[in-house]
């Protein structure tokens, strides 16, 4: 892989966008190299860290790379980066976010389509597409807009506002706000707690509770059952129960 660092340690996998010279802006080759992971983890990996290099997370679409598209063809190009954000968010591996500087456009598209993120100080969240005459199309009206809430994403596009960390956190674009160098240090050691949980119960947890939300709530009530009879009726489950009981920790699968 090219523009896409990959460091495997025991059961947790660190994934570095390296473009440096760009932000690490997203290009259709670093969109192809996170597909291509995703797809096809290594065996034994349990946990992944996505970071960025050079001070900067993802500073979104590679505007220089821009090529000139029919309707049909920008439908189509926004289309597969649905694709590939739904295989980070739903291939069944739990994916940390260390950011910093910027993320930005579909760089928070990327990042939303993690289950845990992480910002320190110099983390800026923007989605300036309304400023440059084009519309988001990474699924930040599905993922940003849900943290944030219609009204509040459309003035965030109308005007190009920034927020740091800390009102990322408050806003829920962030779970954990750091001190300047710490994003890593955190991701790992929550990266390592994540891989000690049931593989099985990861898996729903990532899989059923952001399709329920797209329910009805007599048919997430009912998905519920059925993650919870999944779960329960592992052997995991025995072993978490009998680990509770004899006060040790868990031996899962």
């Amino acid at each position: 892989m090219s523009q896409l660092l990959i460091e495997t340690q025991g059961r947790v996998a660190t994934l570095t966008m390296n473009r440096p010279d760009k932000r690490n802006a997203m290009s259709d080759t670093l969109l192809a190299e996170l597909d291509t992971f995703f797809r096809a983890p290594p065996e034994g990996v349990r946990a992944v860290i996505l970071t960025g290099c050079a001070g900067h997370y993802c500073s979104g679409l590679d505007l220089s790379e821009h090529v000139s598209r029919d309707a049909e063809g920008t439908m189509r190009h926004s289309r597969n980066w649905h694709t590939v954000m739904d295989r980070i968010q739903f291939s069944g591996l739990p994916v940390i976010s260390a950011m910093y500087g910027a993320v930005i456009g579909g760089g928070l598209e990327l990042a939303t389509s993690t289950h845990v993120r992480i910002a320190e100080p110099s983390t800026i969240f923007q989605l300036p597409e309304g400023r440059r005459g084009i519309f988001v199309g990474g699924g930040a009206t599905v993922r940003v807009g849900r943290i944030l809430g219609a009204d509040r994403m459309i003035e965030m596009m109308l005007t190009g506002r920034k927020y740091g960390a800390e009102e990322g956190l408050r806003l829920g674009l962030a779970h954990y706000a750091v001190g300047e160098g710490e994003s890593m240090a955190l991701a790992r050691d929550l990266a390592e707690k994540i891989a000690d949980n049931a593989g099985l119960s990861n898996y729903v947890m990532i899989q059923g509770i952001a399709r329920i939300e797209d329910m009805s709530k007599a048919d997430g009530l009912f998905t519920e059952s059925l993650c919870a009879a999944l779960a329960q009726t592992s052997p995991d489950a025995v072993e978490g129960l009998a680990a509770f009981l004899q006060k040790r920790a868990p031996a899962f699968r």
